[in-house]
C-alpha cells in the first residue's frame, strides 16, 4: 500500500496557496513596490499544459512599460533547472496601464514523481527602492505533479480506513475492503458498495476542474448503515446518514488513486434532526484485484 502522508501535507499547503492566488491585487497611490504575488505557493505540473504562471505585481500602474530581471537562487533548491523545470525568460515586463506580469515556468512532467516535493526560489532583479519592506523580492515555488483524471482509476477494490469504524465498530476493525464502480448515468460519480456496512451503498462525486484542489463530495442524506449495528440501540429511525463534512475539504489524488474524505454522520427521525454522530476522517486507497484477494485471505472484512 502506498504512502500518502507526503501528498496530504502538500495538499494542505496547496489549499493555502489556492486561497491566496484568488486575492484581488490592491494598488496604492503613495508608493511604488514590485513583488511576487506570493512568497510561497504550490504549482501543478500537468501533462498537457506547457507553462504555469508565477505572478509579479506592482502597487501602482504606470503609463510606460517596466522590465525587471528574474534570477534563480541556488541556495535551498531541490528542484533542478532543466530537469524538473525551466523559465521561459529571465525577464518580465509589466505593460503600461497594467500592474501585473507573469513568470512563465515549464514543468517537466515525466521527470517528477507522484510523491516528489520539489521547490526552487526566484528573486526579482530591480532597484532596491522598489522592494517592499518585510515582504521582500523572493518567492518559493513548489512543484506538484498533477496527473490526468480518469474515473476508472477509482473503480474496483479499495481499502477503506475509517475513523467512524475506529470509534464504533463492534469488532474493533477500522479497515475494510470496499468495491466501487462507475455510476451508470452520473458523470464522475462512483458507487461504493457496502461502504461502511453490508447492504448500504453510497455515492461519491469527483470534481477534477481545479488541479490544485481536486475535491470529492457526497450527496446529503445517504444511508451509511442502520443504528443498531454500531450503537446497539436506536435513537431515530434506525438510519445513520452521511454526507461530506462542511468543515473540511475532501481531496482525491489521481496520481496515486486514493482519496481522503471528511464525512458528517448524523441521525434523523423521519426527516427531523435527532443529532450529529460526528465528523470522521476516511481514507480510500485503490488496490489491484490480486492485492484485494490477498487481504481477504488474511481476514480483512469486506
Amino acid at each position: 500500500m502506498k504512502q500518502i502522508t507526503i501528498y496530504i501535507t502538500s495538499l494542505l499547503i496547496a489549499a493555502a496557496a489556492f486561497s491566496s492566488c484568488h486575492e484581488q491585487y490592491v494598488t496604492y497611490d503613495d508608493a511604488e513596490y514590485v513583488m511576487f504575488a506570493d512568497t510561497l505557493a504550490v504549482y501543478p505540473v500537468q501533462k498537457d499544459v506547457e507553462w504555469f504562471s508565477i505572478p509579479v505585481v506592482s502597487t501602482v500602474v504606470r503609463d510606460y512599460d517596466r522590465t525587471f530581471g528574474v534570477e534563480i537562487i541556488d541556495k535551498g533548491n531541490n528542484a533542478i533547472e532543466n530537469l524538473h523545470y525551466s523559465l521561459k525568460s529571465n525577464t518580465i515586463t509589466i505593460k503600461a496601464g497594467e500592474n501585473r506580469a507573469d513568470v512563465l515556468v515549464h514543468g517537466y512532467y515525466d521527470n517528477i514523481e507522484a510523491t516528489d516535493s520539489l521547490g526552487f526560489q526566484l528573486r526579482l532583479v530591480m532597484n532596491d527602492a522598489l522592494e517592499m519592506p518585510i515582504y521582500g523580492k523572493d518567492t518559493k515555488a513548489v512543484l506538484m505533479k498533477s496527473c490526468p483524471f480518469d474515473i476508472n482509476d477509482f473503480t474496483g477494490y479499495c481499502v477503506l480506513t475509517s475513523m467512524f469504524l475506529y470509534n464504533y465498530s463492534p469488532t474493533g476493525a477500522y479497515q475494510k475492503l470496499v468495491y466501487t464502480e462507475k455510476h451508470p448515468t452520473e458523470e464522475n460519480m462512483i458507487i461504493c458498495r457496502n461502504w461502511i456496512n453490508a447492504g448500504y451503498d453510497v455515492t461519491m462525486t469527483f470534481h477534477p476542474e481545479d488541479p490544485m484542489l481536486p475535491i470529492v463530495t457526497m450527496e446529503k442524506d445517504q444511508v451509511a448503515t442502520d443504528e443498531g449495528s454500531f450503537f446497539g440501540t436506536v435513537h431515530g429511525d434506525d438510519r445513520i446518514l452521511v454526507t461530506n463534512s462542511s468543515f473540511y475539504d475532501s481531496i482525491f489524488y489521481p496520481c496515486g488513486s486514493y482519496l481522503y474524505i471528511w464525512t458528517e454522520m448524523y441521525v434523523e427521525n423521519l426527516g427531523d434532526p435527532v443529532g450529529t454522530v460526528g465528523h470522521f476522517y476516511n481514507i480510500m486507497e485503490w488496490v489491484s484485484d490480486e492485492e484485494a484477494h490477498r487481504l481477504i485471505r488474511e481476514g480483512m472484512p469486506y
